[in-house]
């Protein structure tokens, strides 16, 4: 590194503008740089850890210390280079009866491959560009979510956006509906101002969460997220929280999509364009898929996050919520074949269903009783008499109401 300070400044502005007019030319038209240091929102975010608001996502705990300072990951650190890429498409997510919905960022190609092969593009067109002018190898480190840096408060203290009172990371002009990225560097950077929070008095995010995860301004109690119940958590999801999911079968949108920030929002990249089959699937068709399919569908997208039996068990919750009589067989089916994670939630999935189509409480109260002869899982076979004894109580209402008429 130069030590002259002409010499120095020279560098530095020569980096910068190599960073940015790399960065557009790679379709990384977001971009904002910090220095590398400390954390300051780490005792936010040790205090939410504190509060259990983080659930069984143990690996938080365990990298907590990690992101105190970014110099963790690379000691050589003195700048980071932070990016936002675009996911939003117009799409309409009325609900559909028989039908799941994806989280909008899982329905195109893996984001981790697609802005990791970018950012290390960006790197190797620094490194061979500022390797002479720094008088040393450029040392860097490429994170796109897996690394534990405090992603969201790093881009927000850069100037590329503002948290929200959704605690998402939100650019004005894009939106939130964006995946974060960030190179670490052993060079100085000028840094950009942070942005100052806009919300105002607005608090839509807050009032659409069904399952009120997000149970004041900036606070989110992760273990009622839908996002968090689908993905992160691998056991059943709570029966009190089954109907609140909705059709939601991967991650959820609902905070973003009320949010003014998203209305006018441009366009997203195109190589994150949403792939039609995971736009809005059919419930009964996703209960059927085999091993062999799921890791087709699956494949270089973001749901490969999730193993087979966690998707069918978001199926078969998003079928007791959404499901049309036409699915009933089919969870049938699936009762005599599936992990009895699967089986616990189709048991309560085909009692909703009946409820909502009273026409099919014979067909289910038979599919019941079926399972009930051949299953050996006690957890499973409660959720199956609890089932049938709803139903067997509303079959008899409905028998009542007939006989009265």
């Amino acid at each position: 590194m130069p030590t002259d300070p002409t010499e120095l400044a020279a560098t530095v502005d020569a980096a910068t503008e190599l960073v940015r007019s790399a960065c557009a030319r790679l379709g990384l038209s977001v971009v904002a740089v910090t220095k590398a240091g400390a954390v300051q929102e780490h005792e936010l975010y040790m205090a939410w850890l504190a509060a259990g608001h983080a659930g069984e996502l143990t690996y938080l705990h365990r990298d907590a210390e990690a992101r105190r300072d970014v110099r963790s990951l690379l000691p050589e650190a003195q700048s980071i280079v932070t990016v936002a890429l675009s996911y939003q498409f117009p799409f309409e997510d009325a609900v559909l009866p028989g039908h799941g919905k994806v989280a909008r960022y899982a329905r195109g190609r893996d984001y981790h491959l697609v802005l990791k092969a970018r950012l290390q593009q960006l790197v190797d067109a620094l490194a061979e560009s500022l390797g002479a002018s720094l008088g040393q190898p450029l040392v860097s480190r490429i994170c796109v979510d897996t690394a534990p840096l405090l992603e969201r408060a790093i881009a927000a203290s850069a100037g590329l956006g503002f948290i929200g009172k959704n605690t998402l990371l939100i650019t004005p002009g894009v939106g939130s509906y964006t995946v974060l990225g960030e190179v670490l560097l052993s060079c100085p950077l000028p840094v950009s101002a942070p942005s100052a929070p806009r919300c105002g008095d607005c608090r839509l995010c807050l009032d659409a969460c069904p399952t009120e995860a997000l149970h004041a301004p900036f606070q989110l109690d992760a273990r009622r997220c839908i996002s968090y119940l689908t993905i992160e958590n691998s056991g059943p999801i709570p029966e009190p929280l089954r109907p609140k999911l909705a059709d939601w079968i991967f991650g959820c949108d609902l905070c973003q999509s009320v949010c003014p920030y998203n209305v006018r929002a441009q366009p997203g990249d195109p190589e994150l364009l949403p792939k039609p089959a995971l736009c809005s699937p059919a419930l009964g068709q996703l209960l059927a898929i085999g091993a062999a399919q799921y890791r087709q569908l699956v494949k270089r997208t973001a749901l490969r996050r999730i193993n087979r039996n966690s998707l069918l068990r978001n199926v078969a919750v998003a079928l007791g919520n959404v499901g049309t009589a036409a699915d009933l067989p089919v969870i049938g089916a699936a009762l005599l074949r599936e992990p009895a994670l699967v089986r616990e939630h189709l048991a309560w999935a085909a009692a909703e269903l009946a409820t909502r189509h009273p026409e099919v409480i014979p067909l289910a109260l038979e599919i019941l009783d079926q399972a009930l002869a051949v299953e050996t899982e006690p957890a499973v076979r409660v959720a199956l008499d609890s089932a049938r004894n709803r139903l067997a109580v509303l079959g008899s209402r409905e028998d009542a109401s007939r006989g009265g008429l």
